[in-house]
């Protein structure tokens, strides 16, 4: 019996050291993001830790008045202006190769959780596309939409935070859940946006 218990600790403790040993050897991922191949663990911690440029306050001369939004589409970059030279920096998802813009506008409209109708061009790209979505965490406008003067973009929120900082909408703008909901608490209708290219 002491003879059968040992052989069992012995097996135990071999599976065991192979079981923590495993994952540095495991299969890896393919990671399109990063162009890399990663540790499934690598992975899904950052797919749910949030945007990989956090939100802070920076140093921020500018001539712009205190709560307009200037997005730097070149940094992946968004600021809110704030006092004494201030500004608070997000990071942000942008438009791809051919869908990028510049203007000044107004933020006309917020919504929470908002529904999305994708517009007749991008159905047209994507035909499995449907005519609308209702808000909620699988919409692809996130938690908050602001919306842009009369234009078809919108900031919003995203539930691929891994995205922040890539080149991957069709011209919309995207930050992380948490950060959309901070800045639409922060942003009163009628501020001014400005978007630079």
């Amino acid at each position: 019996m002491k003879f059968l218990r040992a052989a069992m600790a012995v097996g135990l403790s071999i599976l065991l050291a192979v079981g923590m040993a495993a994952p540095s050897q495991a299969a890896r991922v393919y990671n399109p993001d990063t162009n890399t191949w990663e540790t499934p663990s690598a992975v899904s911690t950052r797919s749910r830790g949030g945007s990989p440029i956090k939100k802070e306050i920076v140093d921020y001369a500018t001539n712009y008045k205190v709560g307009t939004i200037v997005v730097e589409t070149g940094e992946r970059r968004l600021y809110l202006v704030l006092e004494g030279g201030k500004a608070l920096r997000y990071g942000i998802g942008v438009g791809r190769d051919g869908f990028t813009w510049s203007g000044t506008h107004r933020i006309t409209r917020k919504a929470e959780w908002p529904g999305w109708t994708p517009p007749p061009a991008m159905r047209k790209r994507v035909p499995d596309l449907p005519a609308y979505m209702p808000g909620g965490p699988e919409n692809p406008l996130g938690a908050r939409a602001l919306y842009i003067g009369s234009t078809l973009y919108r900031v919003h929120g995203t539930s691929e935070p891994w995205s922040i900082g890539q080149a991957v909408s069709s011209g919309c703008i995207r930050l992380t859940n948490d950060d959309v909901a901070d800045l639409y608490e922060r942003v009163k209708v009628g501020a001014t946006i400005v978007v630079n290219h």
